[in-house]
């Protein structure tokens, strides 16, 4: 059953937590269980993991199976390279009830998606009440833009997004220094429309465009908006999430 409205979940959670025997030896974070919820898809929920950003590592995408092991949650995922792993893209996305797009190079990330057509699909997809979410570059997708370090160690903007979101968005705000000066940098010479930042642990959840409300895996983290003042100063605004559990 979709969810009741178009929804994106756009974090800068880490989405998996380690079980403590390995690397990649997951365990899934309590942002599942709100993705699920918004789908009204507690029994038996179906999740697509991309994970383009990365290249599609197999490393990773084996920690995604091995956290759902053993769970009701139904796992499939679509890589694109060296091919798409499904025969009809917009047919598999379509049949989910959340899609989790990893973190990585969202620059990468646009480009294979436009590519490949997924760019329109996405569209169609959230419009049709699958939950869209990710973490890092799988929440800046959806927006505007925002600050990357795709292009390198100094922190670049991007602006090609999908624009699912009208508005731009700030990922790892409290813990990469780069972060909060440029985004203010950039909302206030225009390079991008004011919009959210989230600290890390913090996720923003959007029904069709609007934020209705700021989340939490951690205490002491929050989120804010980030706007151009009349004077062409930023003004920020400290958001106060609810701590999931």
């Amino acid at each position: 059953m979709p969810a009741s409205a178009p929804t994106i979940v756009a974090t800068s959670m880490a989405g998996f937590a380690s079980r403590g025997r390995g690397p990649y030896d997951w365990r899934p974070a309590p942002v599942f269980d709100l993705a699920f919820s918004l789908a009204d898809a507690r029994d038996r929920p179906r999740l697509c993991y991309l994970g383009t950003a990365t290249g599609d590592d197999p490393v990773r995408l084996a920690g995604v199976y091995g956290a759902f092991a053993g769970s009701a949650v139904q796992v499939s995922h679509l890589s694109l390279f060296t091919m798409p792993t499904v025969p009809d893209v917009r047919s598999h996305l379509l049949a989910q009830d959340v899609v989790w797009v990893g973190g990585g190079s969202v620059a990468n990330l646009l480009a294979l998606w436009r590519l490949h057509g997924l760019d329109e699909i996405f569209r169609e997809v959230w419009e049709a009440g699958v939950v869209l979410g990710g973490v890092s570059a799988g929440s800046l997708c959806w927006h505007v833009g925002g600050t990357t370090d795709s292009f390198g160690p100094e922190l670049r903007p991007v602006t090609n997004g999908l624009r699912l979101i009208p508005t731009s968005n700030g990922v790892h705000y409290d813990s990469e220094e780069q972060r909060r000066p440029l985004y203010h940098q950039l909302v206030a010479d225009g390079t991008l429309p004011g919009g959210h930042a989230t600290d890390d642990g913090v996720g923003l959840v959007y029904r069709g465009t609007e934020l209705v409300e700021v989340v939490a895996d951690r205490p002491d983290a929050a989120a804010y908006r980030v706007e151009r003042g009349p004077d062409g100063s930023v003004v920020e605004t400290r958001l106060e999430p609810r701590r999931l559990s």
